[in-house]
This record gives structure tokens, sequence and C-alpha cells, in this order.
């Protein structure tokens, strides 16, 4: 399994940003009276030489907020700041790592008319990102649980990523009529293939020896011996990013992928999803269908087909766009998509598909449009420009923090 992940890995367009020699003074002062308000969704361990955040929203599967993204900032800058400290740790608490976004708490906003604290939501998540993506200490996340959406933007970008046999990952937002955002259109789109493609439209989950295989996580270990590798970073007195590595393959297991799974299904998933626009993608899953009776091929065709028709279009789109561009270019990009989908402009697809899964829970989405022939290349189009020429974009802060490609 060993050479399966190393081939992989060097198919993959992720690659771990180089550990700098050097350190970087930015003007940043954390503001402690206002972090300590909401302490006890961002919770804090360790001394010494490393420091963990510890996402704690167990109840609602540790799902991103507003005061979340800022915490998860001023702590991020405030250690990268402190040359006392060498590395950097992010867990979950519960059963889940992180399970994206918290959209009820979007879903209601939007329906009171608070549109502008949506915008401070993404801006301020987006930009926790970019700060991972570009982080100048290593730092490894913990992906015991689920990982979904936002939770796989604010781990996908670090150094490290250990999955676990508890691991469940997906970026479901065509299933919610959204896009693929905080920064999914960079790390999909840079996977092996067109595995990018088959997980921004249809929402499937990966499990950890997948994960492996495909480059989004770096290592794997049983979630029984999560205790041993964080004793085993406690430890440890180094900012060496090879030493952190070491420490982990000590109690990281070789794995073997299931002969049923994902993992032997990639030509046909090359091939069907290569293709141009969701209709060809649909067309050639139907071919192989007929052709195959493979059970795989029917519910992922079941699985487009309970999509939003705009968000199936807008993904794909993304996924393509995000493949020429740097990290910094999608999350800019993302930013505006993001805005267009809570205005309601264009479509209320985004408030329709949460109505329909996480609030009435009827799982009967009415999209609109209704179907992929009446979604409109014009209404794409209008998906990746800003609502308004006021409107202003996120900004990075790329002339200090250089993005990866």
């Amino acid at each position: 399994m060993q050479s399966l992940k190393v081939l992989w890995r060097r198919r993959s367009g992720i690659r771990s940003p180089p550990f700098p020699t050097h350190h970087r003074a930015f003007s940043y002062v954390p503001n402690p009276a206002a972090a300590n308000d909401f302490d006890s969704e961002v919770l804090v361990e360790g001394e010494g030489c490393s420091r963990t955040a510890i996402l704690n929203r167990p109840h609602v599967l540790n799902a991103l907020n507003t005061s979340m993204g800022a915490r998860l900032q001023n702590l991020y800058k405030s250690w990268e700041e402190n040359p006392d400290i060498g590395f950097v740790v992010m867990k979950g608490s519960g059963r889940a790592f992180c399970a994206g976004g918290d959209i009820v708490g979007l879903y209601n906003l939007i329906n009171k008319g608070r549109i502008e604290d949506c915008k401070e939501f993404f801006g301020t998540v987006y930009s926790f990102i970019y700060l991972v993506g570009t982080y100048l200490k290593p730092n490894v996340a913990i992906l015991d649980g689920i990982t979904m959406g936002g939770g796989a933007g604010v781990s996908i970008p670090g150094m490290f990523r250990v999955a676990t046999d508890r691991t469940v990952f997906a970026t479901p937002e065509t299933l919610i009529g959204f896009h693929t955002d905080a920064g999914a259109s960079f790390h999909l789109s840079h996977l092996p293939g067109y595995w990018g493609e088959y997980l921004a439209l249809t929402g499937e989950k990966l499990n950890g020896p997948e994960m492996i295989a495909c480059g989004l996580a770096t290592h794997y270990a049983p979630s029984a011996k999560l205790p041993l590798i964080e004793e085993g970073l406690g430890k440890l007195v180094t900012d060496d990013p090879s030493v952190i590595e070491a420490s982990l393959e000590q109690y990281g297991s070789l794995i073997s992928p299931d002969n049923r799974g994902l993992l032997q299904r990639i030509e046909t998933l090359d091939k069907c999803f290569s293709h141009g626009t969701v209709e060809e993608i649909i067309d050639a899953l139907e071919s192989e269908t007929a052709r195959t009776q493979d059970p795989w091929c029917s519910s992922t065709l079941k699985r487009l087909k309970e999509a939003s028709p705009l968000s199936l279009k807008v993904c794909l789109r993304s996924i393509r766009e995000g493949r020429f561009q740097t990290l910094d270019q999608c999350l800019v990009r993302e930013y505006r998509m993001s805005v267009q989908g809570i205005s309601g402009q264009i479509s209320n697809d985004f408030c329709e598909g949460i109505r329909a899964r996480m609030v009435e829970k009827d799982y009967a989405p009415k999209w609109n449009p209704p179907s992929l022939e009446e979604v409109s290349s014009d209404m794409v189009d209008q998906y990746f420009s800003p609502i308004s020429e006021l409107e202003p974009e996120l900004e990075l802060p790329t002339t200090l923090r250089e993005a990866f490609t």
C-alpha cells in the first residue's frame, strides 16, 4: 500500500508547501478579550513547542461559524508569531472533525435579511483557509470522523492530514443547491484524473484509505492509536516537518484498498467524468450502466439526479477553472460565487436545499431551474460575476503570504 500511496501522491497536484527556513514578521497583535468571548467553541491544548486547536461544537458536528473562524485566525496568527511554538495541530470534539459551515445558521440569517452577516462568515472562514494554506509552521489536522465542506477547507491546505478508520470525507454542496467552496475548487481540481469532478458533482463520500490513495490525506492511523500519536506530537520540540512526519509514521498503518470500492473504478470514473458538460457526463454514465449493469454507475446517476441542476453546472465549471488557478485565486472566485448563492438573484436553491435536507427534512427540494436543460449559460456566467459593480471582492494578504499552486 505504501507504493500505491506514493504513486497517487506523485500524480496529485496537492503539494505540502515547503517549510521556510526564515521567520517572517507580521504586524498582528491578538486581542485576548475578544477571543475569550468564544473560547468554548475553539479550545486550546498544549504547552512548550506545540499548540492544539480543538473545534468544540459537537452538538452540530463542529460546524463552523463566524466567531470560530475569527478565533482560529487569532490563534494561528499568534502561534505563528510566537518563536517558542514550532508547530500546530487541529482536531475536533466528538464524532466529527468538522461537518463544514453552519449552513442552518446561514439559512436563518438569509431569511432574516442579514446578508452582510453571511458575507462576513464567508470572508472570515476563507481568509483563515488562506492562512492555513500559507502557514509558516508545520500544521497537522487529525481528521477523525466527519470531515465535510468547510471542514475539508480548513484542513486540506495544511501540511499533514491524518485520516482514520472513522473518517468520512465529502463535499456535498450540490445536494443543498450550493457550490463546492472553502477552497474545494483548488484541492479537488488538483486530484488525480477526474476525481475532483466526481466528488464535487456527486457529493459522494470517501473513507480514510481512499483519502490516502488520492492524496487528500497524508497519513492513516486507526482511531484507537490517536492518543499515542497525540502524545508523541506533544513531546516533540521541533519546527522540522521531517521530524513531525516521522512521529506520525511511527504509529501510522499501512492499508490495502477495498476491492469493492472506488479505487477499483478509476478507469470508469475518468471515462465518464472527463466530458465537457454535465449532460455528457450523465450520458456516459447511462451508457456504462446499460453496458455493464454496474451498481456504482446507477448509484452515481441517482446522486446526480438528486442534486441542484444549477449547482451541477456551476460546480463543474468551478473545478475546471480551479485546475489552472492558485489557492488565493480560487478563494476569491469562490467568495464571489458564495455571495451570488446567498443573494437569491439567480436562484433560491441554497435556501431550498437547506430547507429540504436540514430544516424540514422532507428531502424533496424544488430546484429552480428544475432541469439541466433549463439552466442557461447566462445563469452560470452570472454565478461567477460580482452581484454589483460596488460589491467588494475578498481581499487576501497575497503580498505578504504567497499562495502555492
